[in-house]
């Protein structure tokens, strides 16, 4: 191969890199090269992946015009490798946040997170649109305290709307198991409860739903595909589901995901292409897309995802919710899938940033003793959303060249948003430089490749390959062909990234993006059957992401209006790690500005409706 060795990028040390505005640094775009597809031609590409005459050469040629030689490979740069993203919890002086005592039950830490809330306001209450009013946790818990409806009346609602969901003409596939007699008797204890006058928290008898990522009692956990669970039986609850269950949630079953996390379409061949609620021929985005939809559609206010790649904000801004990623290492993993170790964390989707606060309050505590960290376990601090005083003096980081690099209409929508968030509250943006933002996506891509080879390589042996998708045999493929000098490359340039985002908050409190590159696309046929490659639609969606899940960094996506067909647009903020506080703030600040302009789903179903 060493005819076709193409040559590598010489960077620069991080210490003679401009990170300012007038930077010599140029921006790549993604240079994918990989035309879309599915169907007959999706099959004949994963067969000549999978020959062993073809495939090596096939491989070679995709790396190398895809940039993976050029930026990464055959790179070279002075940094060491960092392979985990553990940041030493440091103390940022947050302004209007409250530490919290690490020893609070889970239920005790949702009490102080709701003392954290706003007293409901009747002006924007009534703000709202009456079209675009989603129930949140405390107006089911409201609901259920006052007598007006009970958790079990609420389950029989909930049960039949799944199943018309998942039925035709609607055909949403927004769950890939449900258990309709375990949802009536979890919602028949929290029913009891409220009748002794004993609910467990605010969340008590609230229905969540769960990614099938992520081990949950009586579902097996099938990570998307047909096989998994046979080789891996789930044998319990994940640390995250055994916190919600002690606060009384009603846990309503395991929602539709990409195969393996290995794509960013949510078309799923086996349990069918979760369908967007804003226009149900078009994609929810993945790979937690069933969260994502579910929580959109009104099934439920909350939903857990796990976001390797983008996976739960990506989805979020394209179903218009809110999508909250936390920092590396802060929600415990005992449970979830090993897909990607280094890259993977537990995250929240909810209808509003108050509801995705609440439950990252009960799934955020001490990592259990068989979890080693190098670190001493980080303080927890909440942010004070009740608080008269807005927070002041908060900078927003913009890259011009990156953040305007999506659709026209994504591009005006977050402009103006972050404008009216600038006027409102006075908070400077400053134009900065984020360098090798192109590399970091390929280094991230080929960590998240080898981590997930890796974790399956026992399973793969026994598997018979056709029980896969076609599109994640693809993956699969490319994923194997990663080398361990790629590997370690790759850890090299996160060592790298980790320092510039580590200079560019000595000037900034969060970095602001859009959150994806483009809105949501149309769901095409060909795709139903064998899943598609998109390979040029998923480098823009991910296009903004990687930073949360390849440098360990914190970040939360808020709806901030439309584009012209009436699809979400997101805007994401990304923080310093441990900084959920504020950006809980930041976002908050920014759905207040906009929540009066947010639009019913076309798939909706109001569960706290009065007969």
């Amino acid at each position: 191969m060493g005819l076709f060795r193409a040559k590598g990028v010489v960077y620069k040390p991080v210490e003679n890199v401009n990170l300012g505005p007038d930077s010599d640094e140029s921006y790549i775009k993604a240079n994918v090269k990989a035309p879309r597809m599915a169907g007959f031609l999706a099959k004949i590409f994963a067969w000549f992946l999978e020959s062993r005459i073809f495939g090596a050469f096939l491989l070679h040629i995709l790396k190398r015009n895809n940039l993976i030689h050029k930026l990464v490979t055959n790179a070279e740069l002075e940094e060491s490798p960092v392979y985990v993203p553990l940041h030493p919890f440091e103390e940022l002086n947050e302004k209007e946040v409250k530490h919290v005592n690490s020893d609070l039950s889970p239920s005790e830490q949702v009490q102080q997170a709701v003392g954290c809330l706003p007293l409901p306001s009747e002006k924007i209450v009534n703000g709202l649109k009456p079209s675009s009013r989603r129930w949140t946790i405390m107006d089911y818990s409201k609901a259920y305290s006052s007598g007006e409806i009970t958790p079990y009346k609420v389950a029989e609602r909930l049960v039949a709307a799944i199943h018309e969901s998942s039925s035709p003409p609607l055909d949403m596939a927004f769950f890939i198991n449900y258990d309709a007699e375990d949802i009536l008797r979890q919602a028949k204890e929290s029913t009891l409860r409220y009748q002794r006058g004993e609910p467990r928290s605010v969340l008590d008898g609230v229905p969540v739903a769960i990614k099938d990522e992520i081990d949950c009692s009586p579902y097996p956990t099938t990570g998307g595909t047909k096989w998994l669970h046979k080789f891996r039986p789930c044998k319990g609850d994940a640390f995250c589901i055994l916190r919600l269950r002690s606060c009384g949630v009603v846990i309503i079953g395991k929602t539709n995901m990409h195969e393996l996390g290995a794509g960013t379409s949510g078309i799923n061949p086996h349990y069918g292409a979760t369908r967007n609620p804003y226009d149900p021929s078009r994609i929810s985005g993945g790979s937690s897309s069933g969260s994502a939809a579910v929580v959109a559609a009104g099934l439920c206010p909350v939903a857990l995802g796990v976001d390797g790649g983008g996976s739960v904000r990506m989805p979020a801004a394209l179903c218009g919710v809110v999508g909250f990623k936390p920092t590396f290492g802060r929600v415990p993993h005992s449970g979830v899938l090993p897909l990607n170790w280094t890259v993977g964390m537990v995250g929240v989707l909810a209808g509003t940033i108050e509801d995705a606060f609440i439950v990252y309050a009960a799934i955020n505590g001490p990592v259990p003793s068989h979890e080693t960290s190098v670190i001493p376990p980080p303080k927890m601090y909440f942010p004070m959303l009740q608080s008269t005083n807005s927070v002041s003096d908060i900078t927003l980081a913009r890259y011009g060249e990156w953040f305007n690099d999506c659709s026209d209409d994504i591009r005006t929508c977050c402009s103006l948003a972050l404008h009216k968030l600038s006027e409102k509250h006075g908070w400077k943006t400053v134009d900065v430089t984020i360098p090798d933002i192109e590399a970091m996506r390929l280094a991230h891509y080929l960590t998240i490749g080898s981590e997930c080879t890796a974790a399956l390589s026992s399973y793969l042996e026994k598997l018979d390959i056709a029980e896969s998708g076609w599109d994640v045999r693809v993956a699969l493929s490319v994923y194997g062909a990663f080398s361990g000098e790629d590997y370690i490359k790759a850890q090299k340039l996160r060592n790298r990234q980790i320092q510039f985002h580590r200079n560019i908050f000595t000037k900034a409190d969060v970095i602001v993006t859009p959150t994806v590159g483009v809105t949501a696309y149309p769901i095409l046929n060909d795709a139903l059957q064998t899943g598609e490659l998109d390979y040029i639609n998923g480098a823009a969606l991910v296009r903004y992401q990687i930073a949360g899940n390849f440098l360990g960094l914190p970040a939360v996506t808020v709806p901030v209006g439309y584009d012209k067909k009436g699809l979400p647009i997101g805007l994401q903020f990304i923080g310093r790690p441990w900084s959920e506080p504020t950006l809980i703030h930041i976002a908050h600040a920014m759905q207040t500005l906009c929540i009066s302009e947010y639009r019913k789903p076309q798939a909706f179903y109001d569960l706290l409706k009065k007969d």
